[in-house]
């Protein structure tokens, strides 16, 4: 695991990266963890905005993970909230090796208007993201199917989201395989 908190500071971009994001508290670190099947990889905490900086994990030489800062609410002053929303902003809009952005959005209530604009960046830079629901399993089944299809629909016209919404519980570990599946295709391949 390697922080950085300014774009000098990050790891070179011989890897590919996916990113996290999301708002303060939707789940990024406790994902992260139960995608790579490690439950301290990333520190996940119950109070938002533990993650402060960007912090990447190489997975085997072959794809790097980038747990990014939260935004919307955080215990912090406001000019290091800022210096995290500045720092994220442009390792969003810049980083040439960055394959995906995974977007978590709390399944419980959807996509926000914060989100909206998180999203409206990525078109605009056209940086593929992909919508990760989480807390699945706090929702009734009904209401799980219900939520996917409304992403779905959310996004349909977006020109860089991905089409398939990953609806994700790492503590009941749903869906964690396809995601998985889903990033595994932008790794570099496993030699011979």
């Amino acid at each position: 695991m390697m922080g950085g908190v300014s774009m000098t500071a990050l790891p070179d971009t011989a890897l590919p990266e996916v990113a996290f994001a999301g708002r303060s508290n939707v789940g990024k670190s406790s994902l992260v963890n139960a995608l790579t099947g490690r439950k301290t990889l990333a520190r996940s905490s119950g109070e938002p905005g533990r993650t402060r900086e960007l912090n990447f994990f190489d997975l085997g030489g072959r794809l790097r993970l980038v747990d990014l800062p939260g935004y919307g609410f955080a215990k912090a002053p406001k000019d290091v909230a800022q210096r995290w929303t500045a720092l994220t902003r442009d390792y969003l809009r810049g980083r040439v090796n960055l394959k995906r952005v995974v977007l978590l959005i709390d399944a419980r209530h959807g996509i926000k208007a914060s989100d909206v604009e998180v999203m409206d960046v990525l078109d605009k830079s056209a940086v593929v993201y992909q919508i990760a629901l989480t807390k699945l399993d706090k929702l009734k089944p009904s209401e799980q199917a219900a939520i996917v299809t409304a992403t779905q629909e959310k996004i349909r016209k977006r020109p860089a989201a991905f089409p398939a919404v990953a609806a994700t519980s790492s503590a009941k570990r749903l869906g964690l395989d396809a995601l998985r599946a889903d990033l595994a295709d932008l790794a570099v391949p496993e030699p011979m």
